[in-house]
């Protein structure tokens, strides 16, 4: 995939050296993995409306803790594994959603950093720590990455991705949304958070009929995986729209991508209505949302995803077929969204 620099371009070398970090990092990790375990469940919020039990918690933080060890030591995992597998079926039997895992897997993550930390070879105050701490970073999305590709082999979970645009599905992106922007919020990293709208869909539904608008929304989703990183969340949010969550990317760049989309969709992807053959032209309207996210603010994701619609909203008043863009967003302004 890919049209920008990708967040983590020095794990392509590295050698012998990061290898051995490698190893160094998933021994530890392994080695502590009762110790991380407790202090995550500890913090789990998992009295909410699910019942769940600390036995259940720590069963599932284990194998998370196992789990991001190898994905450190190996660099990927295979989502047809033995503790991948396990880890499924564990949530598919109590009926854990999604956004519920995805939380866990981000409070192990933090837990293992803070267990880490203080190691006197590779904590905080050495200097191997900064490529130790985005090793683990990094396992944690691999991690994520291989549970759900293992969920898409189970027809039940059909949830994880949308079957007309081959994205994910609006409620494995509000899981994933929400655990991103708590990892902002920890490290101070700057998100940016692209909403596309599909202009006049209704119109063309009703005019030429709905699976007109089905093949513009399968190519549309076609054609935005082709922009975006591996790494990049890419979902369909409603009937009309798709949402591109990024990470650690400029603001900058996050705009020149939106408008990249409009240009290649307005260009390319046109349609004909097959009862008279009559070119049915395709636009969209977009909203960049770039928040920098300070440590410690945490943005709410209903509000971000209420603005970032707002916004689109606006381009569709000026005109439909543009890009409106905020930057510095905090996510603390009530609706309307702020001004460009």
């Amino acid at each position: 995939m890919a049209a920008h620099d990708p967040v983590f371009a020095d794990e392509e070398g590295g050698g012998r050296g990061q290898d051995d970090l490698r190893e160094q990092v998933s021994r530890l990790l392994l080695d502590r993995v009762d110790s991380v375990t407790s202090d995550t469940v500890t913090i789990f919020p998992y009295s909410g409306a699910e019942t769940l039990d600390a036995e259940f918690c720590t069963h599932v933080g284990q194998l998370l803790v196992r789990l991001l060890a190898f994905a450190v030591r190996d660099g990927r995992l295979d989502p047809r594994g033995g503790f991948i597998s396990d880890l499924h079926q564990m949530v598919v039997e109590r009926g854990l959603p999604m956004e519920r895992l995805f939380t866990f897997a981000y409070l192990t993550e933090r837990t293992a950093l803070d267990e880490l930390a203080v190691d006197e070879t590779l904590g905080a105050t050495s200097e191997p720590w900064p490529l130790v701490a985005q090793l683990v970073r990094r396992a944690s999305f691999d991690v994520l990455g291989a549970y759900t590709e293992r969920a898409q082999l189970e027809p039940h979970e059909a949830a994880i991705t949308d079957r007309l645009t081959t994205l994910y599905s609006r409620p494995m992106f509000e899981a994933v949304l929400a655990k991103e922007l708590e990892r902002a919020a920890r490290f101070g990293s700057p998100v940016s958070l692209i909403l596309f709208d599909v202009d006049h869909l209704s119109q063309i539904n009703k005019d030429h009929g709905y699976g007109v608008g089905d093949k513009i929304l399968e190519r549309l989703g076609i054609t935005l995986r082709t922009y975006f990183r591996q790494h990049d969340w890419v979902a369909r949010y409603a009937e009309d729209s798709i949402v591109v969550l990024l990470t650690r990317t400029d603001p900058e760049n996050a705009a020149e991508l939106a408008e990249r989309v409009l240009r290649t969709i307005e260009e390319r992807l046109e349609l004909k209505d097959h009862r008279d053959d009559r070119a049915l032209p395709v636009t969209l309207s977009a909203a960049v949302v770039n928040a920098p996210v300070p440590v410690g603010d945490v943005i709410d994701p209903e509000r971000l995803m209420g603005d970032a619609e707002a916004i689109v909203e606006r381009a569709k008043r000026k005109g439909r077929n543009r890009v409106e863009r905020v930057d510095g967003y905090t996510g603390a302004a009530h609706r309307p969204a702020p001004s460009v």
